[in-house]
């Protein structure tokens, strides 16, 4: 059914446990430029190879898939290198920092990019993604409970374009890290929610309490 509709350029398939990989193989169309997967108990590496090579326009992927490994990170185009510019890999538990290195390489021109629930992911992945992908506006580390205050002093000292930075559940960070970020003259939304060690939120500069459970936003 999906092959013959042509026209469709943003697809989202959520909770579909019936459909298989191989079902994606013959489903997605090349002219679809935003692909969302979540809950999707099939879908593993082989749907990353099927939309690396089929999508060669996609700009966005939002990917919540609980099989899928470094390897399959590794699987995205140059052409995919140059029209991707947002990636969100939520709960995708076997991601470890390799995976972060098959990212930085394959998508250097990312400006979003979630790591939410990629709970192998460390403080090393961190300074790859900051060291490796400047153009970052958007950085979602959420329910990442091996990141430090070390991760945020790589965020401070390489991603000058950074408006936006989700830290939900970081359990391990605290004020130390927050007065890295406070030298960040782009950064306009921040988000604490959950992150039990944060003693004090420190305005600094342009920065207030905002609205929305702790987020610190201009």
């Amino acid at each position: 059914m999906l092959e013959q509709m042509q026209g469709v350029v943003r697809l989202e398939l959520s909770g579909c446990n019936d459909f298989t990989e191989a079902g994606l193989w013959s489903s997605l169309s090349a002219r679809i430029t935003s692909l969302s997967v979540s809950d999707c108990i099939n879908v593993a590496d082989d749907a990353i190879a099927a939309i690396s090579q089929l999508l060669p326009n996609l700009a966005e992927l939002s990917l919540q898939a609980y099989h899928v490994t470094d390897t399959a990170l590794a699987y995205f185009t140059a052409r995919q290198g140059h029209s991707t510019h947002t990636l969100r890999l939520l709960s995708c538990w076997e991601i470890t920092n390799h995976g972060v290195v098959n990212v930085v390489h394959s998508l250097p021109n990312l400006t979003a990019l979630s790591l939410s629930g990629c709970s192998k992911v460390t403080d090393d992945g961190v300074e790859l993604v900051a060291e490796n992908l400047r153009k970052l506006r958007s950085l979602d580390l959420s329910w990442c409970p091996r990141i430090t205050d070390m991760a945020l002093e790589y965020v401070a000292c390489d991603l000058h374009r950074l408006e936006e930075l989700v830290l939900d559940r970081c359990v391990r960070i605290t004020d130390t890290g927050l007065s890295y970020l406070s030298t960040m003259s782009s950064l306009r939304s921040l988000y604490l929610r959950w992150c039990c060690q944060v003693l004090a939120l420190h305005a600094s500069g342009d920065w207030g309490v905002g609205r929305g459970g702790g987020g610190l936003r201009e």
